[in-house]
């Protein structure tokens, strides 16, 4: 199995771990995506901070953001993945819109050497309950 096909079924295993109350809420399937980033190496710590600043306003502010999850390769640490997990495509659009969302765009648009989405297919989404 090459990384590519691993960090899809990564991406599947952590939306299988944190969309199960998605699943309850109806007939829409949530809507998952994992963007992979490559960072420009002297760009790290400031991408970091607006990542974490992007993610704590999304999770708190937006109710179709079920999870949000930003991991750096440990060999290649601006070798960036986000797993995304919207309450549906609705949920995801709207994310796009808001105001923090652009403040991380622009933060970060010099510091981004190349970004590549990639839509998945949620196979089995389950969380334990809180």
């Amino acid at each position: 199995m090459d990384t590519k096909q691993l960090l899809i079924l990564s991406a599947s295993v952590l939306a299988s771990s944190f969309g199960g109350s998605a699943m309850a809420q109806g007939s829409k399937d949530p809507y998952v995506r994992v963007a992979e980033i490559e960072i420009d190496p002297a760009q790290i710590e400031p991408c970091k901070a607006a990542v974490k600043e992007q993610i704590e306003a999304a999770v708190r502010l937006e109710p179709g953001v079920l999870a949000l999850y930003s991991v750096a390769d440990k060999e290649n640490p601006a070798h960036v993945f986000v797993f995304e997990i919207y309450a549906d495509a609705e949920a995801y659009k709207a994310h796009l819109e808001t105001a923090h969302f652009k403040k991380y765009k622009s933060a970060t648009n010099d510091m981004v050497k190349s970004l590549k989405l990639r839509d998945t297919v949620p196979i089995r989404l389950g969380a334990k309950p809180k």
